[in-house]
């Protein structure tokens, strides 16, 4: 694979065999954002759980201390009382028949979450096909399906993200963007941290955390030490 001269002076800027211990990472990870946008900080967790289990699954979500830096767009589906409230709470977009009709007809897609009441489940049902392979599809285990729309909404602005294993027992998310600053991207991969290990399979034997790894939007991985 041929890499761009940034990339490649970025990846002999630091030992790519070497684990180094979170702050050390940082400095490296920061150091090679070389893109001339702000980018997004990514973290990448290996776990010792087989994703094809259901009793070794890991997914939940957390409000980052520092939130993500996105402008998350949100819409809201619901009807009466709680699409007033969701107006009222910051949505983007709130509506009921007619967003379903929207997305069905139009293949409309201009948001980043949607939420959604209990009782407008059997209607978002409808279009579960076309949000689920995008991500977009409202879950009580996301906190996305629920009566209270105005928290809802409130934590996805404030950086509420979503971690959950992939098929390949890896678990990708942002933790902010370069100009946060080493402190508080720090902080918020710490938090990310706990909570993943807070939310251990019972089920999970071995070695939980497999490996670490940070890396911006354009620049290379780096190791960061697993402690057990």
């Amino acid at each position: 694979m041929k890499f761009g001269k940034k990339y490649a002076e970025s990846i002999k800027a630091f030992d790519k065999t070497k684990q180094y211990d979170v702050s050390e990472a940082m400095d490296v990870v920061l150091a090679t954002a070389k893109a001339k946008f702000d980018e997004t900080i990514e973290f990448h967790t290996k776990l010792g759980v087989d994703p094809k289990q259901a009793d070794q699954q890991v997914r939940g979500v957390i409000v980052l201390p520092n939130g993500t830096g996105k402008n998350v767009k949100v819409l809201v589906i619901a009807k009466g009382e709680k699409a007033d409230i969701a107006e009222k709470a910051g949505a983007d977009f709130v509506g009921a028949e007619e967003i379903i009709a929207k997305i069905q007809n139009e293949n409309w897609f201009d948001y980043d979450v949607v939420i959604t009441t209990p009782d407008m489940m059997g209607m978002v049902g409808r279009i579960a096909r076309l949000l689920g392979p995008k991500g977009l599809m409202p879950n009580p285990k996301s906190g996305t399906v629920t009566p209270d729309v105005e928290k809802a909404i409130k934590d996805v602005k404030a950086g509420k993200v979503e971690y959950r294993l992939d098929k390949t027992a890896v678990i990708h998310c942002s933790i902010g963007k370069k100009s946060f600053g080493k402190e508080k991207l720090i902080e918020n991969y710490n938090a990310l941290l706990d909570a993943i290990v807070k939310a251990k399979p019972a089920a999970a034997k071995g070695q939980y955390i497999k490996s670490i790894s940070l890396a911006s939007t354009m620049g290379p991985g780096v190791k960061v030490q697993v402690k057990q």
